[in-house]
């Protein structure tokens, strides 16, 4: 049984359909990617997931449990951490006061700190300016800050809506090393990514999304040298 699965998801806005049966799953230890074009229904696929969007059909279980009609703080307890597209950072509180919001669901002292610590570890740039306010850190130092937080959550799957837009070249190579760091710690990922050359890289799985149906899955080598993907959201 997979980790989180969603079964003929379909999400409206008003009488529009966002999400036309929508299935797909993340299992234990992956990397999973949704990549598409604006609009395609990345976004509303991990709010759906989130609890933020209630689907008007379908079904959604996370670790052996149907939790489509549990709310979305649950969610959160329930070990489903997300870092939302544009940060959404508290942005007139310091790094470090938004590192521990991400932990209001906790109540472990011990095994916050053990996560504070390990947020350290991952982005040094975070501990260096852990007293600074969060609006006033550098874009990329701002999406760091909003993985961290997700991840002070102590998510069983963490979702990571466009990491690296906005960012420098650079910069995105270092957020796409940490994600799969990450990974690598244990923590399955969802990625949505409009950089589908990166996210396929880093994926296990994917799947393609068009119009809020999914047209094409398979691992992320097969995605990478597809030729209808490589002409569609590879330049190639």
């Amino acid at each position: 049984m997979a980790l989180l699965e969603l079964e003929g998801i379909e999400t409206y806005y008003g009488r529009v359909r966002a999400l036309n049966g929508i299935s797909l799953s993340v299992d234990t230890g992956e990397v999973v990617a949704l990549i598409g074009s604006n609009g395609a229904g990345k976004t509303t696929t991990l709010r759906t997931i989130s609890g933020l969007q209630h689907p008007a059909r379908g079904s959604i279980s996370f670790a052996g449990q149907v939790i489509t009609g549990v709310s979305a703080a649950r969610r959160v307890g329930l070990g489903i951490g997300q870092s939302p597209e544009g940060r959404r950072l508290f942005g007139r509180m310091s790094v470090l006061d938004n590192l521990v919001l991400g932990s209001y669901t906790r109540r472990d002292r011990a095994g916050i700190q053990r996560d504070m610590d390990r947020v350290f570890e991952l982005f040094p740039r975070l501990k260096e300016r852990s007293g600074q306010i969060s609006g006033t850190l550098s874009g990329g130092e701002q999406q760091m800050l909003a993985i961290g937080r997700a991840l002070m959550s102590q998510p069983k799957i963490l979702m990571l809506d466009e990491p690296s837009l906005g960012l420098a070249p650079i910069l995105q190579e270092t957020i796409f090393s940490i994600i799969a760091e990450i990974n690598g710690q244990g923590t399955p990922i969802l990625l949505v990514e409009q950089n589908a050359l990166k996210a396929l890289e880093v994926a296990d799985r994917a799947y393609v999304l068009e119009t809020g149906t999914i047209v094409k899955e398979g691992t992320g080598e097969e995605l990478l040298h597809s030729e209808d993907v490589a002409k569609a959201y590879l330049g190639m």
